[in-house]
């Protein structure tokens, strides 16, 4: 399969998880592309992808729109202490959703632990990553970047 049609595969597989996932009115801008390095702001989740397909998902947002989701997915406060797990936790599983779906197309593929990374950082090292922005309730809140191997 080509890269260009593992992608596509890749990105709608991942609107779909998103919008199975996070409990929020969810528009997604148009995928573009970004070039190295990435910058982090504030807290993201790195899923390896491994079998058919190689590469990451990076899921990156903020603390409160972490929070905001919690809140939402369990009806109840999340504190500062919990993000960082409940962030993992989402992570996991929009990857495995993700995995799930391209399954179906015929691409197996499996995911990583997630790493929760916080505060400020740059990425190096993926040549260029495929960006996802997503709305939540009109406001953009988390982009997803995916990040494959060259074959």
């Amino acid at each position: 399969m080509s890269q260009a049609k593992t992608i596509q595969l890749i990105l709608n597989h991942m609107m779909r998880s998103l919008k199975e996932v996070i409990p929020f009115s969810i528009e997604i801008s148009a995928p573009t592309v970004t070039p190295e390095p990435y910058i982090q702001k504030e807290i993201s989740v790195l899923i390896g992808l491994v079998g058919d397909t190689k590469g990451r998902i990076l899921i990156d947002t903020s603390l409160n729109t972490m929070k905001e989701v919690g809140k939402e997915m369990f009806k109840m406060d999340i504190s500062d202490e919990f993000v960082e797990s409940l962030s993992g936790e989402i992570g996991n599983m929009l990857a495995g959703n993700l995995s799930v779906g391209l399954e179906s197309d015929k691409v197996m593929t499996d995911i990583t632990t997630p790493t929760v990374m916080t505060g400020s950082a740059k990425f190096h090292g993926f040549g260029k990553a495929i960006t996802l922005p997503v709305l939540l309730n009109g406001e953009e809140k988390i982009k997803v970047l995916i990040m494959l191997d060259d074959e």
